[in-house]
C-alpha cells in the first residue's frame, strides 16, 4: 500500500509524464495549422515556425475555388463513415457473441474461421475481381464500404473477449429463465451493457474508414465518389503539375508563386479537422462508459 505522501509522488509524476506526452502529441499538430497560413516565401526562407513573421490566407483562396467539390468529397467521406461504421459495429459484434457463448455448439469452428484471416487471405488480385465481376461494385458508393473495412478480426477478438470476461454468465442464464430468446439476449441486455467496447470498436472502424483512400483507389474512377482523401490527393497532384509549368514558365523570366508547402499544410488540416473535433470528446466516452458501467450494476 502506498502512503499519502508516496500516492501524492506518484500522481505528480504521472501528471507530468502525461503532460510532456500530450505536449510531443500537440506539438505537430500545431505547427502544421500554423503553416498552413504562412506565407510560402517565409516557409521556404525561414521552414517551419510557430511564430512565423508573415502569415498568409493564399493556401485557403486556392482550396475556396474548389469548395463545391471539397464539400460534396466531405459528404461522401461523412456518409460512408457512418454507414459503414454502423454496419461494422452490428457485424462485429453480431459474430463476437456466439463465439463468446458456451452453450453455443460450433463456436470454436467459428473462432478458427475468424483467427485464419488474420493469418492468410486471398491478395489484392483475388479480392479485385471478386468485387467488380462478381459483386459488381465498381464505381458505386458500396466500393467505399465494403471492401477492407467491414470488418476486422482483430474488432471481433476485442468484442468476444469483453463479452466473455465482463458479462458473468449469471446474467444470460437470468434472462433465459425469464423466456428471453438469444436474439432478445443480445439486443435487449448483451449489446446495451457492452457499450464501452461498442464505442471502442466503432471508433477504430470510423478512423479506419475517415481515412481510407485505397478503396477509391483500387475500385473507383468517377470523380463524385471521391472522398476527402482521394480530392486531396488529386489536388496535390494538380498542383505538382501546376508547379511544374511554373518552374517552366520562371525560366522564361515570367513569375509564377504557388503556395505548396503551405496548401500541403492546409490540405492535411482539411482533411482531419472533424478527427481533432470528434477524437477527444470527454462527453462522448463518459457517457458511453458510465452508463454502461450503471447499467451493469442495476443489473448485478
Amino acid at each position: 500500500m502506498l502512503k499519502m505522501g508516496d500516492e501524492k509522488r506518484f500522481r505528480l509524476i504521472a501528471t507530468l509524464i502525461l503532460l510532456v506526452i500530450s505536449i510531443v502529441a500537440i506539438f505537430p499538430m500545431v505547427l502544421l495549422i500554423v503553416a498552413s497560413f504562412t506565407d510560402e516565401n517565409e516557409l521556404i526562407t525561414r521552414g517551419y515556425q510557430l511564430f512565423p513573421k508573415k502569415l498568409s490566407l493564399e493556401a485557403y483562396r486556392y482550396m475556396e475555388k474548389q469548395a463545391y467539390t471539397i464539400v460534396r468529397a466531405y459528404l461522401v467521406t461523412i456518409g460512408t463513415t457512418v454507414v459503414g461504421t454502423v454496419a461494422s459495429v452490428l457485424l462485429t459484434t453480431s459474430i463476437a457473441y456466439p463465439m463468446a457463448r458456451k452453450t453455443f455448439r460450433y463456436r470454436n469452428v467459428l473462432s478458427f474461421f475468424v483467427y485464419f484471416t488474420m493469418l492468410f487471405n486471398g491478395g489484392l488480385v483475388p479480392q479485385y475481381i471478386m468485387w467488380t465481376t462478381i459483386f459488381h461494385i465498381k464505381d458505386t458508393y458500396a466500393a467505399l464500404v465494403l471492401p477492407n473495412l467491414l470488418m476486422t478480426a482483430f474488432n471481433i477478438f476485442l468484442v468476444r473477449n469483453y463479452f466473455t470476461n465482463s458479462l458473468p454468465d449469471a446474467l444470460y442464464e437470468a434472462a433465459q429463465l425469464d423466456g428471453a430468446s438469444e436474439l432478445g439476449i443480445f439486443a435487449r441486455i448483451v449489446f446495451p451493457l457492452a457499450t464501452p467496447v461498442v464505442a471502442t470498436v466503432g471508433l477504430f472502424s470510423g478512423l479506419a474508414y475517415w481515412n481510407s483512400w485505397t478503396n477509391a483507389l483500387y475500385y473507383v474512377q468517377d470523380p463524385k465518389y471521391f472522398g476527402i482523401q482521394n480530392l486531396l490527393m488529386r489536388i496535390m497532384k494538380n498542383i505538382e503539375y501546376l508547379r511544374s509549368g511554373a518552374s517552366e514558365m520562371a525560366a522564361e523570366g515570367q513569375t509564377v508563386t504557388l503556395p505548396g508547402n503551405a496548401i500541403r499544410m492546409a490540405l492535411a488540416f482539411i482533411g482531419i479537422l472533424p478527427i481533432i473535433v470528434i477524437y477527444p470528446s470527454k462527453v462522448f466516452y463518459q457517457r458511453c462508459c458510465c452508463g454502461s458501467c450503471k447499467r451493469l450494476k442495476v443489473s448485478g
